[in-house]
């Protein structure tokens, strides 16, 4: 069973004692299902799952009053249980099949006779199909939910998976914010890790098929599924917009092997407009496919302010997605330490999913295409720089050094992520690229 970081948030939902129900967001197969079955069976005596897609007559039993009593008589009559006050865990899974689900959440909660977590993919998205619209919440639970979002692993939770000790990232950390070199042993044993990384990702079934019979090609596999699958939501749910959203999904990873990595629209198609294709980008943005990074042309806070939302990256939720749609045979080479395969795409879209995972909004300077920075964001009130450098020449940084000497009070720290060890230089901080996770 892999070790997840949503199991934290979950044992401290439990141990606060709050009657809210728990409501995990996230794309599809991010683990969302595996993690509060694993919850359940740690700390409930008795789990009830209802999944609205494997089981849609259960939609039958929030068709009438939508109060405790009555809903959990009907869930019974249909064999889900048993539901025991004080000491069950019901979970409503691929929710957004069921809307009045959703709308009895309230008085679920307001009862307080059992823990409730929703869990749903989806979720922000209008569901339209060619006849109908579904998915319509006649009263979202507000104030009654507790909202928490799940990713695919990150790079810590890779390395759980492969057996690392919590000692060896220990060192990892004690060397980021004491600023000085990782062990030299540790650090190429780490990079061999995030090379790993960078052509599994953090998809679960990815991982666990890699941890458990160590085969690519059988990792490989998984990763085709799970890109069919995707295309297949997007076949299914994006209504008028699934042409073109399937056409922005494909083309990612082609256009992050570019060297500027920015979304241009007409190498989609002659002529294609932001317009035209701002709702199936969204579409997309929305279901957790993808995170967009905009365009900031002033190096000042709140970016906000200063975006350009016609100049933008996309990114993939999971790099390893992105490798299996890009790369091929070219994987071998990445194992073998060139980082620099397709432009460093692989690379920047690890930074991109492992600053998502924190929260962290996705920008990146560009101005007049004479100076660029990969990725800036506020810390204490003042702007982080990253600069992502996945080749050897990981000293030179010409943008970051005109940036720091024209903006001296508004950038706090400025980071070069590389496969080197730590070491400063002036006022510069180079740190390995899998120490993003300590960001």
């Amino acid at each position: 069973m892999l070790n997840r970081k949503i199991f934290r948030q979950l044992e401290q939902w439990l141990a606060s004692g709050s009657k809210k129900a728990v409501f995990l967001d996230g794309a599809r197969q991010v683990g969302k299902t595996t993690s509060v079955r694993e919850f359940a069976r740690r700390h409930f005596k008795y789990f009830v799952e209802v999944n609205f897609i494997k089981n849609p007559v259960a939609r039958q039993a929030f068709d009438g009053n939508l109060d405790t009593r009555t809903i959990v008589r009907n869930l019974s009559v249909m064999g889900f249980g048993p539901f025991v006050q004080g000491s069950t865990l019901v979970f409503f899974d691929e929710i957004q099949e069921c809307p009045n689900a959703r709308t009895a959440i309230k008085f679920l909660v307001e009862d307080a006779e059992y823990s409730f977590i929703e869990s749903g993919s989806l979720l922000g998205i209008n569901y339209k199909g060619d006849e109908e619209e579904k998915g319509v919440v006649s009263s979202y639970p507000v104030g009654f939910e507790t909202r928490m979002n799940v990713f695919p692993l990150d790079f810590e939770e890779f390395l759980w998976a492969c057996g690392i000790g919590q000692d060896i990232i220990d060192v990892l950390r004690d060397s980021y914010r004491q600023q000085v070199p990782v062990p030299q042993f540790i650090h190429d044993r780490i990079m061999g890790y995030f090379r790993q990384y960078l052509i599994v990702g953090g998809m679960p079934e990815a991982v666990q098929t890699f941890v458990t019979e160590e085969d690519f090609r059988k990792v490989e596999a998984v990763h085709k599924d799970i890109v069919a699958s995707y295309r297949d939501d997007i076949a299914k749910y994006a209504g008028k917009d699934k042409v073109l959203a399937k056409r922005v999904f494909d083309a990612i990873p082609s256009q992050l092997a570019k060297q500027d990595k920015r979304f241009v629209l007409a190498e989609l198609e002659k002529g294609a407009s932001r317009r035209k294709y701002e709702d199936p980008t969204q579409w997309l943005i929305d279901a957790g496919d993808a995170y967009y990074s905009f365009n900031t042309t002033n190096l000042e806070l709140p970016f906000s302010l200063y975006e350009n939302r016609k100049l933008y990256k996309l990114y993939m939720v999971d790099t390893g997605l992105v490798s299996h749609m890009m790369l091929g045979s070219m994987q071998f080479s990445v194992l073998n330490g060139d980082l620099s395969v397709n432009g460093g795409a692989l690379t920047e879209n690890y930074v991109a999913t492992e600053l998502a995972g924190k929260g962290i909004g996705l920008h990146y300077y560009d101005r007049k295409s004479k100076q660029e920075l990969d990725f800036i964001f506020e810390e204490d009130g003042l702007i982080t720089v990253l600069e992502v450098k996945s080749g050897t020449s990981y000293r030179k940084h010409s943008s970051l050094d005109a940036a720091i000497r024209d903006n001296p009070d508004r950038i706090g720290r400025a980071i070069v992520l590389s496969s080197n060890n730590v070491e400063t230089s002036d006022s510069v901080l180079y740190l390995p690229l899998y120490m993003t996770m300590f960001l």
